[in-house]
């Protein structure tokens, strides 16, 4: 493994530091008048999402950390595990529910998603941008309610909630954007 020294530091780098893996969001390297130049970082926790500031001396040195991305495809869900199959060398793996979190609701088994780990523990996944999934269960649209951007409830075929405009049925294939969950147009 790389060793870079804090002065080297470049945002999207990632580091361990003090047993946990960072990913450099900002950083900036300070001279004051008085004292020993610094390097102020902002850095973000890859495994738990949390985003912290630190400083370091521009000597300091760290490890740097590779994370492995894959392209896998979803296989199917069973109780609290997620398979997944390589698409190069067909091995499954399977991820427990609670690392899988909440990126999964809106894949249908067969479809790819790209799996980021760490030493060979993934730790995330992430979905296609954009899915075409068929709606299972809204209210129908009523006739002369037509206010602007009006929206309904509506459950697609993986179970998730989503809000739909008020013309859009039963049994028709919308458009989903995965990251926030919204709908972007009919399929």
């Amino acid at each position: 493994m790389a060793v870079k020294s804090a002065g080297e530091f470049r945002n999207g780098m990632t580091l361990e530091i003090e047993g946990n893996v960072y990913q450099v969001l900002e950083f900036l390297h300070v001279k004051p008048g008085k004292g020993a130049a610094f390097v102020r970082t902002k850095l973000k926790n890859i495994i738990n999402g949390g985003v912290v500031e630190r400083t370091f001396r521009p000597t300091e040195t760290f490890e740097e950390a590779f994370i492995e991305r894959k392209n896998m495809q979803y296989l199917y869900n069973d109780g609290d595990l997620y398979y997944f199959m390589d698409n190069e060398t067909y091995d499954q793996i399977a991820i427990n529910a609670e690392t899988v979190g909440d990126s999964m609701k809106f894949v249908k088994e067969n479809e790819n998603v790209t799996i980021s780990s760490y030493q060979g523990s993934p730790f995330a996944i992430e979905p296609p941008f954009t899915v075409e999934l068929e709606i299972t269960e809204t209210e129908p649209g009523v006739k002369g309610n037509t206010a602007t951007g009006a929206t309904k409830p509506a459950t697609v075929e993986t179970g998730a909630q989503v809000m739909v405009p008020l013309f859009v049925d039963q049994g028709e294939r919308i458009k989903i954007d995965t990251r926030t969950g919204e709908y972007l147009s009919r399929a």
